[in-house]
């Protein structure tokens, strides 16, 4: 098949753009496949972070894509179509993860060969935090596209209300396997500086309001010296806030804050050194640190919101938490180390390693295009 796929891809940084180097590896195995990414991604003066690009330095697949698309440039979007549409391509493949890409990531759809199928990989349809513009954008995206991987029940159902009747598909979020092998945890533990037997707890990733960082700092906050919080993530919101907050708790001399962006080639070190991974998130969608978590068979405990429960599953390869308050996580991580839950969960990991799979998920969208196709024969 030749398959075209626009997404964020090298030189950009973050879970998106792991996800589609994961996603364009996979599928090159067997298919002709052209990758297509931004030429600005976002304005400085709108992003909330320190650089949108990864470091020279920094360890990550450079996948070959043509940078055809400036966001904020409208001049720019019927040339990128074109390029795309000029790529001949069998299946057209975007992701989607903001509702402001939804005009141009449309555009793209519309003006494509009537024999070109296109589908959508929805990370998020509805924000977590929402814009006046959002059901427009969303409305005019799913009305150009023929059919959808969702990645979640929950964006499933958000994806039903948008456009009932869709078509669509449901596959897990794949499990990472490009950041290294496990380290040896009083190593990780040595290198990052922390103490080397304390019960360990994982915040990993971007930092924002809504993945209640706050809640967990309060929960950590209550409990005795044998626990250590492992922060490690960029902070796009008040960092003065989270700041304050752990400079004011009794624990703080146990709180080890890595405040910035963290390389690939670092994201083993800090899984490697921990116990457990906690997302205290006050909504979500599915996240991309379930599948970096297990790939290390790091359990995780984290809020019944989004589609955590059903990557997670109770009591299966973590704890869910009813509600995003302190008092729930920290009973959760009394329960996980004192009931030594981790042994048990991990072995549940082990197991479902390969139904989690990059190929597996590569096969289930090219078999899915191909049902969905215009030009399949009845």
């Amino acid at each position: 098949m030749k398959i075209s796929i626009f997404a964020a891809f090298y030189p950009f940084r973050g879970g998106i753009a792991q996800f589609n180097a994961q996603l364009f590896r996979s599928l090159e195995k067997k298919n002709q496949v052209t990758a297509f990414t931004f030429k600005k991604q976002y304005p400085d003066f709108l992003f909330p972070g320190t650089s949108q690009f990864v470091d020279p330095a920094d360890n990550v697949d450079q996948i070959p894509a043509k940078r055809i698309v400036s966001t904020f440039n409208p001049f720019t979007y019927f040339s990128a179509a074109k390029a795309i549409r000029n790529a001949s391509p069998d299946i057209f493949v975007t992701n989607y993860w903001m509702s402001f890409f939804g005009l141009f990531m449309g555009i793209f759809a519309r003006r494509q060969s009537a024999q070109t199928t296109n589908i959508a990989i929805l990370h998020n349809l509805i924000p977590h935090e929402k814009r006046f513009f959002d059901a427009w954008l969303n409305r005019y995206f799913v009305n150009q596209f023929d059919a959808f991987i969702v990645l979640s029940e929950s964006v499933e159902m958000e994806l039903k209300t948008v456009k009932p009747g869709a078509k669509f598909i449901r596959l897990n979020h794949p499990w990472y396997d490009h950041f290294g092998e496990v380290l040896d945890k009083q190593e990780a533990r040595k290198t990052l500086e922390i103490h080397p037997d304390k019960k360990t707890i994982l915040f990993f990733g971007l930092i924002r309001e809504y993945k209640g960082l706050d809640l967990l700092i309060e929960a950590f906050s209550r409990l005795n010296d044998s626990y250590q919080l492992l922060i490690a993530g960029e902070i796009y919101g008040n960092e003065e806030r989270y700041l304050a907050q752990i400079q004011s708790s009794v624990a703080v001399d146990r709180i080890h804050f890595f405040k910035r962006y963290i390389p690939d080639s670092e994201v083993s070190l800090f899984f490697s050194a921990s116990d457990v991974c906690v997302l205290p998130y006050r909504s979500a969608t599915q996240s991309g640190i379930t599948a970096a978590s297990f790939h290390f068979e790091v359990p995780i405990i984290a809020t019944d919101v989004g589609g955590l429960k059903e990557i997670i599953g109770e009591d299966k390869m973590g704890i869910i938490v009813a509600e995003p308050k302190a008092d729930l996580l920290e009973n959760a991580l009394v329960r996980f180390f004192d009931e030594n839950l981790s042994e048990k969960f991990k072995q549940n990991i082990k197991d479902e390693k390969e139904n989690n799979s990059w190929s597996k998920f590569a096969e289930s969208l090219v078999v899915f295009a191909e049902t969905c196709s215009k030009n399949q024969i009845e």
